[in-house]
Formats: structure tokens, sequence, C-alpha cells
């Protein structure tokens, strides 16, 4: 097999060039059968294998730099730096992760969990390299479904002013997660039928500079000009005119040719765009047909591209998807919007049912919220579905578009609390921390499927800001009985009793129902709250449970700075109360990827630990 033969970083150019389409097979072979068991980011790795490899063959490693835009595309980069041993563990808890990671190896050089920051950075490098006068090259390889973000076009503006040379790769798959929308992906379609004006432009280049003394002049004229041979075939040339010089298209599947045009980028003084045609999902039959499907992929059958585990249950995304295609039906003021995530939300059936209400603006958070103020300014009622980890994106615009405003946008905050396998930058542990500093800003978490279905329709009416967050994965299905109408700020009692009351917040209900049967067990009195609300507190609750109570244990899956807890400390301090407080949270630090039972353990919002942390606090206040 040729792939034994990459053990370590730059062994590819080692190879002869009958070696190389072998090498491409075995990778796509190597990942499927891997990925498989492990689950993980497929569609887009199959998509970029030929060019990884190209980039390989051009580039020094770690000397040189190569930043990907979004890292899960990194697989076969991985595997080409010696770390094929790693994908038995790939994105388990201690094992390899499933982005780039500084911390893993020197090949990586940037950290990319999220979208549109790999030509910032990249320029970054690429700057600091003429300050120091290092000698490495840069390139940064972004998805075009990332160029849909604004900060891609902000780091564009301001390559263009760069004197050295700095590569950026445009990955052209025609998608991002969900297939692309807008006009960039229109404008970028006319880029896969202009091989006549690439063969044209070269053919011309090629003719002129053979010409003495005036022919380099000649060629140096017709780049800059706006009125150039470019525009000839293509109008506009976004790039060219922005001062960033394109090349391509090139075959996303010919090594050789994409290694050809960046060995001729390499060349260029300033900045350069390569533009790559690949298909995702490429030489992997189910994945080519459902890219979006095997964009993050759990275990499944090769041989059909099915589950090995097939859900039983319903998710917290399919309880949303419900209530959110009822609710389009019953009100035809309420439209949804997501970030290139319609299927990650569970707002494709909304789509399918309502489609001149549904709004896929790319990756572009900022964006979606600023429309979804403009689209509630305007008397309709917005539903802007975002997994946590990406509202973070646009903290500015919730803040100063929506809530200075007050306007009625409800943010369906999904994937919060621990998500597993995707790490760091994924972990939605932080969204009540920065959502509760705003002004005007209601925050709400259920404690079952029911209570999302309540919480949904009760923020659709809902007229100021709003947000309902809830966790990834299946649908707690426990304690039905208890389903009282919410009630603006108001949480809910489910059982009272004296000495010890849990105060749970959303997910952690149901953790709190463990932790309160082991106390009974073992002799303690105690009351559960279902918080419902982060924002605002429900003072009336915390001060009548601290006529009767010792102890109240705060339970969040949220980072404990400014967190839920810390809001209920603050609250007991400043009225000088008796009780005492315990705060379970996650400590202020990243959460790294693994299985989410292993990392609730790890953190200690497990039902073991709080039981136990529970039973020693208590014990302090009674010994004396």
């Amino acid at each position: 097999m040729v792939l034994e033969k990459i053990n370590q970083a730059n062994d590819i150019k080692k190879l002869n060039k009958e070696e190389l389409p072998i090498l491409a097979d075995e990778i796509r072979e190597f990942l499927i059968k891997k990925i498989s068991v492990s689950g993980g980011h497929l569609a887009s790795n199959l998509g970029v294998v030929e060019l990884t490899m190209a980039l390989h063959l051009v580039l020094d490693f770690p000397k040189d730099k190569l930043i990907f835009d979004v890292g899960h595309q990194s697989y076969t980069h991985k595997l080409l730096t010696g770390r094929k041993e790693g994908f038995d563990e790939l994105r388990k808890y201690g094992g390899m992760s499933g982005f780039p990671k500084r911390g893993e190896s020197d090949c990586d050089s940037f950290q990319t969990g999220h979208s549109s920051t790999s030509i910032s950075a990249g320029l970054g490098y690429a700057q600091a390299r003429e300050i120091t006068g290092e000698d490495y090259k840069v390139i940064s390889v972004i998805g075009d479904g990332a160029l849909t973000g604004g900060m891609a076009f902000e780091a564009l503006n301001n390559a263009s002013r760069l004197k050295s040379n700095f590569i950026i790769v445009l990955n052209d798959n025609n998608m991002s997660i969900s297939e692309n929308v807008g006009g960039l992906s229109t404008y970028l379609s006319g880029f896969r039928t202009a091989d006549a004006y690439r063969d044209l432009k070269m053919g011309v280049m090629n003719s002129l500079t053979k010409i003495p003394v005036y022919g380099d002049k000649m060629v140096e004229r017709i780049r800059r000009t706006k009125s150039g041979i470019k525009q000839l075939f293509i109008p506009g040339m976004l790039f060219e005119e922005m001062g960033i010089i394109y090349l391509g298209p090139v075959d996303g599947g010919d090594i050789r040719g994409i290694e050809k045009l960046l060995r001729e980028a390499s060349n260029i003084d300033g900045p350069v765009l390569v533009h790559v045609i690949t298909h995702k999902g490429a030489g992997y039959p189910p994945a080519e047909r459902h890219p979006a499907r095997f964009h993050g992929t759990e275990p499944f059958d090769i041989e059909t591209g099915l589950p090995l585990h097939p859900r039983t249950k319903a998710n917290y995304t399919d309880i949303f998807s419900t209530v959110m295609r009822k609710m389009g039906d019953r009100d035809k003021k309420v439209v949804a919007i997501t970030a290139a995530m319609a299927d990650g939300t569970g707002l494709k059936r909304f789509h399918n049912m309502f489609p001149d209400r549904f709004f896929d603006v790319g990756i572009a958070e900022q964006h979606a919220v600023t429309f979804a103020a403009g689209l509630a300014a305007a008397g309709l009622k917005p539903i802007f579905a975002v997994y946590s980890s990406f509202l973070q994106r646009a903290y500015d615009q919730i803040l100063h578009d929506v809530c200075i405003q007050n306007l009625p946008v409800v943010f369906a905050i999904d994937r919060a609390g621990l998500v597993g396998s995707d790490g760091e930058t994924h972990q939605g542990i932080f969204d009540i921390s920065y959502l509760s500093t705003i002004p005007n800003m209601t925050i709400m978490a259920p404690k079952n499927k029911w209570e999302l279905s309540d919480m949904i329709k009760f923020a659709i009416d809902f007229p100021t800001p709003i947000a309902v967050r809830y966790p990834r994965g299946e649908a707690y299905d426990g304690l039905k009985e208890f389903r009282a109408p919410i009630c603006y700020g108001k949480s809910e009692m489910i059982y009272e009793e004296s000495e010890i009351v849990l105060l749970a917040l959303g997910s952690m209900v149901k953790t709190a129902e463990e932790v309160r049967d082991r106390l009974k067990e073992s002799g303690y009195k105690c009351s559960l709250v279902n918080a419902r609300f982060a924002k605002p507190l429900d003072e009336e609750m915390l001060l009548s449970v601290a006529k009767n109570h010792r102890l109240v244990v705060t339970m969040e899956e949220n980072v404990i700075s400014g967190g839920f807890g810390s809001y209920v400390t603050e609250f007991y301090n400043e009225c000088e109360t008796d009780i005492a407080v315990l705060n379970i949270a996650i400590s202020d630090d990243y959460v790294e990827h693994g299985n989410v039972e292993i990392l609730r353990k790890e953190v200690g919002i497990d039902a073991d630990t709080i039981y136990k942390r529970t039973v020693t606090e208590y014990l302090s206040l009674t010994s004396f």
C-alpha cells in the first residue's frame, strides 16, 4: 500500500507520479473505513483529498503555514503529516481532534473550528513574515460557503494591500453544510464554465510576454485595468477588482493541475486566489448523493451508508422542527431563519411547507440577526434557529440591533451545553453568560420535550427579545405529569420538601431527579425546582425557599462565570439571607472533545459528583 509509505510530514514528496492517484484512492478508503466506526466529518474530507495532496506536494511542513477554513476538512492533512494511528481515537476523549490543533502537531499552524476565519489568520501570518524577514509560504484554504461570512470579505479587502505572496485556495463545492445560497454562489457558478477564458488568457499573456521591451508592460497594463480581458468573458471579476489575482478554475480531482497552479501562484508578489472545483463526498456514492447528511455523520454501514445505530426517539431538534411546522401553519407572520443549517437546526420541514417564509442566509450569523431585527420591526415574527456556539459571532447585533430596540426576535438556540465530539469550538457552554448581560433579553430552557414545545409557542408570541436554549441529543420524556403553563419569569416547583433545594435549569432537571433520589435514599429532605428562566430570576420563589431550606444547589450546563448560578448567589447576597448556595456549573475553561457523558463527569456536572458535593456542603452547614 502506498499509504504505508506516509509516516511523517513531507513523505508524499518521495512518491512517484504513478503512486499519487493510488494514494488518493487509499486515503478515501481509509477515511470511509475509519469514520464509519468513529463518526466524523466525511463528505467534506472526501472532496479535498487531491487538493490536500497537491498542497503537501508544494508546501514544506512544518515550515510553511497551511490554514483550513473550516477545520473539519483537515483529515487528509492529518494523514499526510503522520497521524494515521490517531484515527482510531478520532474525536474521542483524550484522542485526536477532528479539527486542526496547534498543540497536536507543529504542522497545524492555526486552530479553526468555525467559519470565515482562514483569510484573516493567513494574512496575519503573511504580514508577520514581512515584519520578521522570515521565509515561508502561507496558504489559506476557504470553502465557498465560508465566503458568505462577512469576515472573509473584510480579510480580502485588507489582503489586497499585501506586497508579498499570500495564496488563498477557494475550495468550491457549491456546498457549505446545506447547499449554498445567494448571489455569491451564483457568481461562483459562472466560473465553472470559464475554461475557455482561462485558456485564452494564458495564450494571450504568454504571447505578449515574448514581445521585446513592450510585452511585459502590456501584460501589466491588462492586469491593472478594470476593463481588461477578463471582463470580456466574466463581467465583474470580483477578486481581481479587489486587487487579488485570480487563477483557475481547476478540477479538484486533478492533483497535477492543482499543483501546477499552486506553484504558479507561489511566484506572485501579493495575494492570489486559486479556484479549485471539488465535489463533496467524492468517491463514496452515499456521501455524493447526500452530502449534507454525511457532513457530520454518526457511525454507519459502509455498504448502505445507513446509520449503525438509528435513533428510536425524537431529539430536541425534532421537537423544534415539529413545533415550527405547526406554528407556521397557524400564524402567517411566523418566519424562520437559518445560517446554512436548515437540516441541522430542524428547519427543513418548515422550508418545504413555507418556502416564502424561510430564509437561509448562508454562513452569516451577524447578518441573520440584524435581518431578523428588520423582519420584526416590520411586524413579522422571526425565529432564528442557530447552534449556541455559532450565535457567539453575532453578539454585537443581538445587543445593538435587537435588544436596544426591544424587538420580538426569537433565538432558538440548539446544541446548548456540551455537544461532545467536535470539542472546544462547538461546546455551547457560554450562551447564558453572554446573553444574560444584555438588557431586554429573556432566556429560557426546557426540562423535557413537552416544555420545549410550550416554550417555543410562548416565545413566538412574546413581545420582546427571547432565547430558548436546548441541548443536543435525545429529548427527555420524563416528568410528563408536570406541565404547568409557562408564565413569564416563573419557575415550576416539582417536589417540595425542606433542608435542600435543587434549583435546576433546562437539561439539568433530569440530572437533578437522579440526585434527589439518591439524597432521599440517604435520608435527606430535598426539594426540586425547575427554574425555566435563566433571566429573569424568579425572585419570589428564591425568597420562598430560603424560609425553609438551608442549602440551595443551582445546576446548569453553562460555565460558572456569569451563569445562572452566579445571579442566584448575587441575589441572595443582596438580600442578606442565611441560606447557603452551592453552584454546580462548568469551570471557567474550555472543554475538549469526547463523549458527552464522559465530559459531564470530567467537568463535574454528573449526578454522582453533584450528590457528593451536595452532601459534603450540607454536612458542613449542619456540623456546627
